[in-house]
């Protein structure tokens, strides 16, 4: 696995680390009697003067602190040089991102991605806005054979709910010499196991409502460069269409993250074990997790992450009433979409109608949470044991 980078702190010389930047990053500077925590600023607006002033605030649309400690941090766990930029939702931060294809363009992205992300792609297509290649994203000679006619490639690794695992650098590379605009969902990743602005991306966008909030009760995104223009037009997007975060929601998702290093070694490890005995179970056809020797993307997920994050996908045996009946029957699982809380869910992903038709009709998503391994298991082996095979 890749080394942990040291990130340097916003007060003073010294370097953190990522675990301590989730803890500390985003407080009020350290004066006497200053609050330990950041504040919330509820405002629309912001006093002014007869003249213009540079950079000022102004409008509650434009900016707010509350949003910046998030984006202070986000922008130092990515290793971007520049803060990153908080939307409304995971959603909004993909279509902002999006909108950097020219009118007409071309992109290329993994057949298997967030449905949120493939509907979309599949709306601004059905207008005329751009033009859309699906590629496995795991065949590396396949996806760099798509560049040559792209504007923008778009990845996810892990893939979701596939959990297939791209060839990062080698296609990041590949579309930096050809002049292709590179955008990663880092969502399942986090940047505590995956930062790939360090392979040469030229954006990172997240669902902050995943891992990094982690607690099920905030719908948020965001979005990560170095590169100064491309924030400049990521902003202007944002503000424009008014894809704004709501300061109490940014200060949850900050309050969230304090915990997000134990969540996610804690889910991870779960993850882990709950797969290795998935395999061995004989109501399971199918088990996808890159932690698993002998999983497809294992060999290259553990060159380039630090993890192997906390999503497991099962394929069950017997067909999809005998599957649904099992979800309905789980008592410690939460029967639900979304992922990266506390709480564990399980799904069947393909009850999603924009699912893609090569996802297995019976795929379980399985988003690990961080209760005890063992109620977890007893759960699943109870349903999964009742299955008609």
């Amino acid at each position: 696995m890749t080394a942990r980078p040291e990130i340097p702190s916003a007060h003073g010389s010294a370097t953190l680390r990522p675990d301590t930047v989730v803890v500390s990053g985003g407080r009020p500077a350290p004066e006497h009697d200053a609050p330990v925590g950041p504040s919330i600023v509820l405002t629309s607006t912001y006093r002014g003067s007869g003249g213009s002033v540079p950079a000022d605030r102004a409008y509650g649309r434009y900016s707010n602190p509350t949003w910046e400690d998030l984006e202070d941090v986000l922008a130092r766990l990515e290793q971007a040089q520049l803060p990153a930029l908080a939307y409304a939702s995971g959603l909004a931060a993909i279509a902002s991102v999006l909108a950097l294809v020219p009118v007409g363009g071309r992109l290329v992205m993994p057949r298997h991605s967030y449905q949120g992300s493939l509907a979309l792609v599949a709306d601004l297509e059905s207008r005329g806005m751009l033009t859309v290649g699906t590629v496995d994203v795991a065949d590396t000679e396949e996806v760099v054979a798509a560049l040559d006619s792209a504007d923008m490639l778009w990845l996810e690794s892990p893939t979701n709910p596939m959990l297939e695992v791209a060839d990062l650098p080698a296609l990041l590379a590949a579309a930096r010499a050809r002049g292709v605009l590179t955008c990663v969902d880092n969502t399942f990743a986090t940047p505590l196991l995956q930062r790939p602005l360090e392979h040469g991306a030229d954006v990172v966008v997240h669902s902050v409502t995943k891992y990094l909030a982690g607690h099920s009760d905030v719908v948020l995104g965001a979005a990560v460069t170095s590169d100064p223009a491309l924030r400049d037009r990521l902003k202007g997007h944002r503000t424009l269409h008014g894809a704004i975060p709501g300061p109490f929601e940014a200060w949850l998702a900050l309050r969230g993250m304090r915990t997000l290093a134990l969540r996610v070694e804690r889910s991870a490890a779960t993850a882990g074990e709950l797969a290795r005995r998935l395999r061995q179970h004989p109501a399971v056809l199918e088990v996808r997790y890159p932690g698993l020797p002998g999983d497809p993307g294992h060999e290259r997920a553990a060159a380039q992450m630090d993890g192997f994050g906390s999503v497991v996908a099962i394929v069950p045996a017997g067909d999809v009433a005998a599957v649904e009946a099992a979800v309905d029957g789980v008592r410690v699982w939460t029967p639900a979409t979304s992922l990266g809380g506390v709480e564990s869910l399980i799904e069947r992903r393909r009850r999603h109608h924009e699912e893609p038709r090569s996802v297995p009709e019976t795929l379980l998503r399985l988003s690990v949470g961080i209760e005890n391994v063992e109620d977890l298991w007893e759960d699943l082996d109870r349903v999964l044991s009742g299955i008609d095979r």
